[in-house]
């Protein structure tokens, strides 16, 4: 595997994939994005992986966005095809059947604002400095942007932000519902890891089907309670749902077998 992502897995089973391109504050290249992509693809097929990490390496940046220098040369057909790959990976990791949580250490800007909006639940560092400031580089957000910032914060707070190009803190951020929580700098990682290993002590088969019927929510109510209520169903014909409801009538831990 490349060593612009860094995979590592705990014996709890929560994957760290550290981005690391420090000397560009992890800036997403052509070669970046594979290499994002082979790792999901890998943590998928997993088995040891209960829950994933995902955070940027050094301490001033999650993703700063892509290389600027890409964008000069691309034209109608070659800037869909740039647009479209990059929704393709970050599809890749909404679309998950295993939680990833962003470990927003510094700035997530343009592409690193997009990739942690496509992670599942976002921690962010004090420090961290979120925007989509495509716009002022004559271009709009091509990696999800204009989609999933809407669906996380609402469709006026998103046209503000895609609009006028501006950066918001971590505090911001929180006010609007763009991340989970905010921590003090050097807690970052430790608390993202701490949500993670939360969200891996549940029952895996419900993880996953709780995390399938999460994508039905932007679609009509009926639509979304019709898929929440085939998914129900099959949680229930697990091994699973008859050790929660027996650990609990015992008051002890389940032992959980992903079945």
């Amino acid at each position: 595997m490349s060593d612009l992502v860094l995979y590592s897995v705990a014996d709890d089973g929560i994957l760290t994939l550290t981005i690391n391109r420090p000397d560009k504050l992890n800036a997403l290249s052509h070669d970046l994005l594979t290499a994002l992509g082979e790792a999901f693809e890998r943590a998928k097929d997993d088995e040891a992986v209960k829950a994933v990490v995902l955070t940027g390496a050094g301490t001033k940046s999650f993703v700063a966005g892509a290389d600027i220098g890409q964008f000069s040369d691309l034209d109608a057909e070659s800037g869909q095809h740039f647009a479209e790959r990059g929704q393709r990976v970050f599809d890749q990791i909404a679309q998950l059947p295993k939680a990833v949580v962003a470990a927003v250490n510094g700035y997530a800007l343009g592409g690193g604002c997009e990739l942690a909006m496509a992670c599942h639940l976002r921690v962010a560092s004090e420090k961290a400095i979120f925007g989509q400031p495509e716009v002022g580089l004559g271009i709009i957000p091509g990696y999800g942007g204009t989609q999933r910032l809407p669906r996380l914060v609402g469709l006026g707070v998103a046209t503000e932000l895609v609009l006028t190009g501006a950066r918001i803190g971590a505090d911001r951020a929180y006010q609007i519902g763009l991340v989970n929580q905010v921590v003090p700098h050097d807690e970052t990682l430790a608390a993202a890891t701490k949500m993670a290993q939360s969200i891996a002590a549940q029952a895996p088969v419900a993880v996953r089907l709780t995390l399938e019927a999460l994508r039905h929510s932007d679609r009509p109510l009926a639509d979304g309670q019709e898929a929440e209520a085939k998914l129900f169903g099959q949680a229930c014909a697990t091994d699973d749902v008859r050790e929660g409801a027996t650990a609990f009538l015992e008051k002890r831990r389940p032992a959980w077998s992903g079945r």
